[in-house]
This record gives C-alpha cells, structure tokens and sequence, in this order.
C-alpha cells in the first residue's frame, strides 16, 4: 500500500490547509502526491471518510532511556558523575525494545525527540528519532539539540555529592565556562586550519558544542522558574545561540516578556503533580495564556514524567484549559517540528517530507478515540480493526 483514498485530510501545512475529500502518496517512505478527488490507485487503502493527520510529534521525552518495568538498571538519562557532559551521545542509551514505543504508535506518536535528564548544567545530546524500528542508528533522523538544565535539579543532584554547583549562579557559570571553552577551541581550529598550522589538541567536550555555536543544532534549556527562564535566555544571547525553552512552568507569569523575545517554548508535562518547589506554579492553563500572548507553544510529555501514549491527552487538557483546539493540534504537529527545526521532515503532510499519519474517526483529542490507522515511514505500523463507537 502506498496511498489512502477518500479521506478528509488536515495537512498542517502553512496554509493550513483541509482537503473535505482527497488522497495521499507516498513512496520510499516519502509522501509524493497530496489532492483532491481520487487516486488511481488499485490498491490504495480506502478510508470512507475519516480524517487524516500529520504524524504526531513529541518534542521533549526521554523515551527508550528507562524500560518501563525494570527500574534502576534500566536508568540511563542522568550521567551523575560530573555536571558536565556535553560530549554524551544519546542514542547509545536507548532501547528501542522499550514496550513505551509500540505504545507511541498506537496512539499516532511517529517522531520524539529524545533527551538526556536535567541532572547535569551541560548534559548532552539531543536526538529526534522515529517510533519504530530495532535499531536506533536507523531509526535516528538528526541530532537537532544540546541539552542544559537550569534550577534545582543540577543542584541538588551535586549539593547531595558536596560538588559544585550548589547554587544557581555556579549552574549558569559552568555552562558559560563550557561555551566560552569550546568557543576558543573552534577558533583556535578555524585558525589553525587558515594559516596551516597544528590544531589544538582534541577535546570530546568542546568538539560537541560547535555544532551549536554555529547554530546548526538548537540549545534545548530545561527551565521551570521565571528567574531561570531568562537566565537561559540571557546565556542564549551571549552566545548567539538558537533555543528552546522545555517545560518553561511560568511561562504564564511572563509571556509578553517571552513573545518580546520571539522564544519557542515546549511546555509539559501537564499530568503531574507539583513534586518538587519550582513547580509551585504549574498550571494547565500555561499553554493558552502562552499562546494567547503569541508565544509559540508545543506539549510534550516528558515521557516517563507522563506516559508517551498520552500525548493527545495532553493536549486536550489543554484545551480544556483556554489553549484553541486547532492550536493543541499544531502544539503536537507542526509546531514542535518546528521548534527542534526539523520542519523539512516532519510534522505536516507535504510533498517531500516522511509519510508519517493517522487515520482517526472522530476527534484525536477525545480520550475515547485512538487512530484506526497509522503509517509511518510509508509503512502501516498499526491497524485497528474495530470502530471507536
């Protein structure tokens, strides 16, 4: 099969376009053809009418990192050995046989980006990764991020050790010591490549931030409190950096400050209790006041914060909470991809980009319904035989 017929289709494109009644094509897992009427095609799945969506697109998890139901041997998110650690790839701690994945599938999640804990100032390597698949070199699609994490999770991580930092201020310290380092070290190679000379000795953990100081990945900045929100926005515009703000908690308490600054702000997870002091103003209404405000705002999980599977939910209660219903469905689409810049790939149906999507009767957002249909990759991942009714 590589085409759906009589479908009702949300491209998410920028347009925003609906087709009331059309087709999709895909081939080598690339969608080909989008339009109107019918297909041509002998063969092509034939979905009577219901509705089509991008692939669902989660932008912060730490998916695969954890197995569910094995506990501490299975943990592998946190490198708690020193605060430092941006030469850590990421995908050598995922398990792609982690049960969470074939639960992403079924509820239409075909693309997540995984990340390391918030444990550590300077953490590592961010990846976006496909739903699917054995292997997790072939189910990579790019590195799109570093990660940083600011406020009390680096600290009491190394308060409890006796090590730095203790404090915020040694927090965004370590992480301007390690841009100011991995700068030079660029420099110093770029000129010693100029002018033919001996470059500087190799160095793992500035190596892995060049990518990001020239803005070819995005710094992904955990930060709930206010005051750290801008801590790492300030850092960001030291460093000429392209970013993300994760969870961004008070997002709400200062979100004409946040649209002045034209931030993305990946916002999650909503089903979660306020387990620890910087969460003390967690609202589920923090993703419509964002988007009020103009702030351009995904959900995400945090999986295993909340279970990857609940996404859509998620989303719904966001809803519920003040956020449009056509925004929850960007804030889990093309919104994200965007934020990670991965927009070229994924997130809305378009020639060229992957043939990920499912196929829903009725709302995608209604805890009732969960997808008849999901393609990803050009390949059915999983069919529900029986209706939502």
């Amino acid at each position: 099969m590589n085409c759906i017929k009589n479908t009702r289709i949300i491209t998410m494109d920028s347009s925003r376009r609906v087709i009331e009644r059309g087709f999709i094509k895909w081939q080598d897992g690339v969608i080909t053809e989008i339009g109107e009427g019918e297909c041509g095609e002998a063969d092509a799945y034939d979905a009577h009418g219901l509705t089509l969506y991008p692939g669902f697109v989660d932008a912060h998890t730490h998916l695969g990192l954890t197995t569910n139901g094995v506990g501490e041997e299975s943990d592998d998110f946190n490198e708690e050995s020193e605060p430092c650690t941006p030469h850590m790839h990421i995908i050598d701690g995922i398990n792609p046989f982690d049960e969470s994945f074939g639960e992403a599938i079924r509820a239409g999640i075909t693309s997540v980006v995984v990340s390391p804990g918030s444990a550590n100032a300077v953490a590592g390597d961010i990846a976006l990764i496909h739903t699917y698949g054995k292997r997790v070199d072939n189910m990579l699609i790019r590195t799109v991020g570093v990660k940083f994490a600011m406020g009390e999770n680096p600290k009491m991580t190394y308060m409890n050790k006796e090590q730095t930092p203790y404090t915020r201020l040694a927090i965004a310290a370590l992480i301007r010591e390690a841009l100011s380092k991995a700068r030079r070290y660029m420099e110093d190679k770029q000129k010693a490549e100029a002018e033919d000379e001996d470059a500087p000795e190799y160095d793992a953990k500035n190596e892995a931030l060049i990518p990001l100081l020239q803005r070819k990945v995005k710094a992904h900045f955990h930060c709930h409190r206010a005051d750290d929100i801008f801590t790492a926005i300030r850092i960001a515009k030291e460093f000429d950096l392209d970013f993300v703000l994760i969870h961004c908690t008070d997002g709400h308490l200062i979100a004409d400050e946040l649209r002045e600054e034209g931030v993305c702000a990946v916002v999650g997870p909503l089903l979660c209790d306020k387990c620890k002091p910087e969460l003390a103003n967690l609202t589920p209404a923090n993703a419509g006041v964002l988007d009020k405000a103009g702030v351009s705002v995904s959900i995400c999980t945090d999986h295993s914060e909340t279970p990857i599977q609940y996404l859509p939910l998620t989303a719904a209660i966001a809803v519920k909470n003040g956020l449009p219903h056509d925004k929850a469905i960007e804030a889990i689409t093309v919104d994200p991809a965007r934020a990670i810049g991965a927009d070229d790939l994924i997130g809305s149906l378009e020639k060229g980009k992957y043939a990920d999507m499912s196929l829903f009767e009725g709302d995608p957002l209604d805890i009732y319904q969960s997808p008849m249909l999901v393609v990803a990759g050009g390949e059915v991942r999983y069919e529900r035989k029986e209706t939502n009714a």
